[in-house]
């Protein structure tokens, strides 16, 4: 036996005698569950620390909060049926007309005849030329004009897929097109721009976004090594990169604002570690229309390493042409070092149908890691560009269509009209005392609030006067974002609004039917979980 075994023998019985010795005093029971309480505990509080470095105190101090009461007996059926009660009244209005709703197909086909039905549902729905903010861009109407060249390029080519390149080969042809003229505005011939500028067209903003996450992300891990990643946007950033989040597993960082409603450089910059893949930049952002810092956020990126996405969904058809008509706009595109890619939306001011988007990449190195190649499937060589596999030709063929027929005189033109009518809803608000302008717009969406009234009450008069407004929070407040459906109607909807803030002024409190005290809840509710909670029901009732 080694000498060395034998020497620490001794040692061990007389310790195993003292420790057999001193837990005779405790009961086998306590002996078994004590580890494993500490290790609940020890769990608990490893879950409530990761919480608090994710979340803050505040709201983490709120969810623990919220989860230990709901474990009261009763408490947790209350708040349900509670958040019963506002999503009936937000699905109130919807329900009633599901009723006689086509659940299964018709016995005996309409033929042709169902183009009348089609006709009939549509004059049904409410009234939207001109009264919506955003939603549609084309001005005039449906049935002549802009609206009539891209119906019938959608129709020309409705049955076609690029899918099949050997096939519809002048889709694939339109698509290419689309991307290069797109890219033209956003500096592709820029010097600055490296020259390889590429992209592909999407379903919209969403899908551009999410394929630019997912393609930052395998391009950092390729380059870096990371297999953890994060990403850091500001709370004025679009949704859609919480989506992307969800979907890529990418840990996501939401950081504050500056007083200017831009994105905190400094703030970002706190945040950037070892696992940052990416950070973000709008131009403008979607609440306030305020363009972001992009040229410091493009600096921040080249210093890091990182990727710089710069969402240009509702700016990449408004700001180049707001430029050279003299406006101050900041560089915002790929002339901007350190920008790794973009996302713009054709079915917007570019005035294409809707359903087209276009994502681009500074060069072919990242963009590569945005395909789908499939080699071990018996239904042969698969490869696919974007997150659909078949897609809509005739959309690509309309956007195609759009661009072509407008040229850089018509977007200069629109450009001008939506501009100009957008400054004089500015000055218009400005007048009426009860309201203010959120920051400084530098395009077309024009964010207000107000110090002395409801501004969700004020929304709800206007929604009665035909107006469709976004809602906004942090601060509460409403926005317009102009479109050519406007340019003939300003004066109706400064006239509207001024009345709107009368009515609220001289009689204040929510109006029978209105969201007003559903918006001013959700703003004030700390709890964000049963807030998201209240969505997600909602979205289930009603799709």
């Amino acid at each position: 036996m080694d000498p060395f075994s034998c020497s620490l023998t001794p040692y061990l019985i007389h310790f195993r005698a003292v420790a057999n010795s001193y837990l005779s005093q405790y009961e086998p029971l306590s002996l078994l569950l004590t580890p494993l309480i500490s290790l609940l505990l020890a769990h608990f509080i490893r879950s409530f620390f990761h919480l608090l470095r994710d979340k803050g105190l505040k709201p983490t101090l709120v969810t623990f909060l919220m989860s230990s009461v709901k474990l009261i007996p009763g408490v947790k059926s209350y708040i349900d049926a509670e958040k019963r009660k506002v999503v009936d009244k937000m699905q109130s209005d919807g329900k009633s007309k599901r009723e006689g709703w086509q659940t299964e197909l018709p016995s005996t086909g309409l033929g042709t005849s169902v183009l009348e039905k089609m006709r009939e549902e549509k004059r049904n729905d409410p009234i939207w030329q001109g009264k919506c903010s955003g939603t549609v861009y084309i001005g005039g109407s449906e049935s002549d004009g802009h609206f009539y060249v891209i119906n019938e390029a959608c129709s020309m080519f409705a049955h076609t897929n690029p899918l099949h390149l050997d096939v519809f080969k002048s889709v694939a042809r339109f698509e290419a097109e689309v991307v290069a003229m797109t890219a033209a505005l956003l500096g592709s011939k820029e010097h600055s721009s490296g020259g390889e500028i590429c992209g592909n067209m999407t379903s919209g903003g969403t899908e551009s976004i999410l394929l630019a996450v997912k393609s930052s992300r395998d391009y950092m891990k390729s380059k870096k090594g990371i297999t953890r990643p994060e990403m850091i946007i500001p709370v004025s950033a679009h949704s859609a990169y919480d989506k992307a989040a969800q979907y890529f597993n990418i840990k996501l960082w939401r950081v504050p604002v500056n007083k200017n409603f831009q994105a905190d450089v400094k703030a970002i910059r706190r945040h950037i570690n070892k696992n940052t893949i990416m950070i973000i930049g709008s131009a403008p952002g979607f609440p306030h229309g305020i363009i972001d810092p992009i040229e410091e956020l493009g600096h921040l990126a080249s210093t890091f390493g990182i990727c710089l996405h710069v969402d240009l969904c509702l700016g990449g058809f408004v700001l180049p042409f707001a430029r050279e008509l003299g406006y101050p706009i900041p560089p915002f595109d790929f002339s901007v070092k350190g920008v790794s890619s973009i996302s713009v939306d054709v079915h917007k001011y570019g005035l294409a149908p809707k359903g087209t988007s276009v994502v681009l990449y500074r060069n072919h190195e990242i963009r590569k890691h945005q395909f789908v190649a499939v080699t071990e499937w018996t239904g042969g060589l698969y490869v696919s560009p974007t997150m659909a596999g078949s897609r809509p030709g005739g959309l690509i063929a309309g956007a195609w269509a759009a661009m072509m027929s407008l040229g850089r005189e018509g977007y200069l033109q629109n450009t001008k009209a939506i501009m100009e009518v957008s400054k004089r809803i500015q000055k218009g608000i400005e007048e009426i005392s009860e309201l203010f302008i959120i920051g400084r717009p530098d395009m077309t969406i024009v964010a207000f609030g107000s110090d002395v009234l409801d501004i969700f009450e004020v929304n709800d008069i206007m929604s009665s006067k035909g107006w469709h407004l976004n809602a906004l929070q942090r601060p509460n407040s409403l926005h317009i974002c102009v479109t050519l459906q406007h340019v003939p109607v300003v004066d109706d909807f400064l006239r509207d609004l001024k009345e709107s803030v009368k009515t609220v002024k001289e009689n204040p409190g929510p109006i029978k039917g209105g969201l007003a005290p559903i918006y001013g809840a959700a703003g004030k509710m700390p709890d964000r979980g049963t807030v998201q909670e209240l969505l997600v029901d909602y979205m289930d009732g009603a799709c």
